[in-house]
């Protein structure tokens, strides 16, 4: 079970790195929301990221009611984030051919109305 945490924090650090190099000045919010996971979990994504010194925060005033970060990565963020994307990728591809693997099985050993079953049993 660790193993599937440890995987689901990379994922989400490497999808937080990738949004933040082509969006620094995104709201966690927005990100949040572009991830899917709660405000708090982002935050804490994020702290863990700038203690390890992979993203740098810097404060702005985006106007003079409302205060903001610009997220940077660092250089060591950037080693990082290609570290990720090479297992992600990796990762990715290894479930990729594995279903396809048990595509071909499931559809070389059922029959026309096993499939049809399987088939409704998958749009619901």
């Amino acid at each position: 079970m660790s193993s599937n945490r440890q995987t689901s924090k990379e994922d989400t650090s490497f999808r937080v790195l990738h949004i933040l190099q082509k969006n620094p000045d995104i709201t966690q919010r927005e990100l949040a929301e572009r991830l899917g996971v709660s405000v708090g979990a982002l935050n804490y994504c994020l702290r863990s990221l700038v203690d390890k010194g992979f993203v740098k925060a810097q404060n702005f005033s985006a106007s003079q009611n409302k205060c903001g970060y610009a997220y940077m990565l660092t250089p060591q963020g950037i080693s990082e984030k290609i570290t990720l994307t090479k297992a992600f990728l990796q990762r990715k591809l290894r479930e990729y051919d594995a279903l396809k693997a048990e595509i071909a099985a499931v559809s070389n050993g059922c029959d026309a109305e096993e499939l049809l079953t399987m088939h409704q049993l998958f749009e619901r």
